[in-house]
């Protein structure tokens, strides 16, 4: 390991940062390469939030075997938005297949100056739920599964409400996802 070394008066100490073992060339475009370069692990482009984990029992002949199940919500803050349910032995896996499953089902919102066009409202199962556009600076004004896809799509000021009685956040984020969708693409960013 390299000595640390004093920076001008300042008591500050670094250590040397580590180069690569082969330079950077200007073949290099993206981000992603660089960090791979570097020996970073892989760099992801999307933010994830999970909403959902619970233990689940299947009741077979041999006794009760137990699974989990993550649902995870994924986005990039600009306008893209998936949602996925990932089972597995372990919450590690279930999440890691929740995320696949995500990624598989990605969703563009339009949305234009951080807000929605206009009101949506949208119906999965008994969960239904109603956006409207908010002013500049209002923040997102939701609850649950609302404010994390609207936070992950990249919306700043909506303000939505949750009119089912249902507290499935399952169901909840499918129907924020299907009003989402309704939106007109000419208010895209």
């Amino acid at each position: 390991m390299a000595e640390p070394k004093t920076i001008q008066k300042d008591n500050i100490k670094t250590d040397e940062v580590p180069m690569p073992a082969e330079p950077i060339s200007e073949e290099i475009k993206s981000e992603k390469e660089i960090m791979v370069r570097l020996g970073s692990k892989e760099v992801q482009e999307y933010e994830q939030k999970v909403l959902d984990i619970a233990r689940v029992t299947r009741v077979t002949k041999g006794g009760k075997r137990f699974t989990f199940r993550t649902a995870i919500v994924i986005g990039n803050k600009a306008g893209k938005v998936g949602f996925g349910i990932g089972k597995g032995n372990d919450v590690a896996q279930s999440v890691e297949k929740a995320f696949k499953q995500a990624k598989k089902n990605l969703v563009s919102v339009a949305f234009k100056d951080g807000t929605i066009a206009h009101q949506v409202e949208a119906k999965v199962n008994s969960a239904r739920v109603f956006m409207k556009p908010a002013s500049k600076g209002s923040g997102v004004r939701a609850g649950g599964a609302m404010r994390a896809i609207a936070k992950l799509v990249g919306i700043e000021d909506i303000s939505g409400k949750i009119i089912s009685r249902t507290n499935n956040k399952i169901n909840i984020a499918r129907a924020t996802l299907e009003a989402l969708k309704k939106l007109h693409a000419t208010s895209r960013n």
